[in-house]
């Protein structure tokens, strides 16, 4: 056609390229023109040169990060993105560490990341991507559960789900002989868990369900009752985690000096960590109880509570329930 391309080619022209600039470069990789006018020929687009400076400048008007770079010939390629390499090695990190997630949604999210930076920088991110086989849900709807939650949440909507407890033979033994629990969602928050936290006009109280424990999740076209005024989420968070975790003290203890990455990886800047003799020691609140009694075992007799006296006492206690377990040893 005269004149050049007709006016819908030229749309999808730098349409194309600027997919070409996201996907094919970074400031490793650059691109030349001939390049460029090679990918778009393969897409049924014929280009040149001047042209396609044109259409650079466009992109860079648009607000692209559109750079060259001098070698043997000029090439291009993406500068800023919305997330650099370490961010999205970062956010993949955080996926393969979620226990929330099945295997097989892990490595569906991790792809999608990988589309937000250019080909030959999401090849270097596969590289080192590895989901390791921890213990992690195997119950792909929960995935759709919290999107259900969020949704009722925003929408001021009721729900309803079946409620179940694991069984020791490994099956489920439902709640309420199986009859749906309907509810007024009010946040969902995270311990390791997923939970929902929700209002219940009944009792004029709130209750939690684990996320993972519920099946055959609604969101109801009724409304959410009107909820108290006076609802302290966070308040209410510690609280139903404290009953798992334990009371809240501040702890001093013993360690070998072996132990130092792991006593700071632990405590941190919760805690006042000096040298003690051959040994370091650190004072820092802890939630005592079974959990961090737990911890504490396994480093034997390379760490030891010194105060309070009633946390020492009450963690031997601890270590003799466990060993009258072995009366044969």
């Amino acid at each position: 056609m005269k004149g050049g391309l007709p006016m819908a080619n030229k749309k999808l022209k730098l349409l194309y390229l600027a997919q070409y600039l996201q996907e094919e470069t970074d400031e490793r990789h650059p691109r030349t023109l001939q390049d460029m006018i090679a990918y778009l020929e393969r897409c049924g687009i014929s280009a040149e040169r001047k042209s396609l400076y044109d259409d650079l400048e466009l992109l860079r008007l648009y607000g692209m990060d559109v750079q060259s770079v001098r070698g043997k010939s000029y090439g291009y390629f993406l500068g800023d993105r919305e997330f650099q390499l370490p961010e999205l090695k970062l956010l993949i990190d955080v996926v393969q560490a979620s226990p929330f997630l099945t295997q097989g949604k892990s490595m569906e999210l991790i792809a999608k990341l990988e589309k937000l930076t250019s080909r030959p920088n999401a090849r270097q991110l596969r590289r080192q991507v590895y989901v390791m086989d921890r213990v992690r849900t195997h119950n792909e709807r929960l995935y759709y559960a919290v999107d259900g939650l969020h949704t009722a949440i925003n929408d001021d909507r009721k729900v309803t789900f079946r409620y179940f407890d694991w069984t020791a033979s490994g099956g489920k033994s439902y709640r309420r002989e199986g009859a749906l629990y309907e509810t007024n969602p009010v946040a969902l928050c995270v311990d390791r868990h997923y939970y929902l936290v929700a209002y219940d006009p009944a009792i004029q109280d709130y209750r939690h369900y684990r996320v993972d424990r519920m099946e055959e999740l609604t969101v109801s076209d009724r409304p959410r009752d009107p909820l108290p005024a006076d609802f302290d989420l966070g308040k209410y968070v510690r609280r139903i985690f404290d009953m798992y975790n334990g009371r809240t003290e501040t702890v001093r203890l013993r360690f070998d000096r072996a132990l130092i990455n792991v006593v700071m990886d632990r405590f941190g800047a919760d805690g006042h960590i000096h040298p003690d003799g051959e040994r370091i020691a650190v004072t820092a609140p802890v939630e005592v109880g079974p959990t961090f009694y737990g911890w504490l075992f396994q480093f034997g007799a390379q760490a030891e509570i010194v105060s309070p006296d009633a946390v020492r006492r009450d963690f031997a206690r601890h270590c003799q329930a466990a060993l009258s377990a072995y009366p044969d040893a």
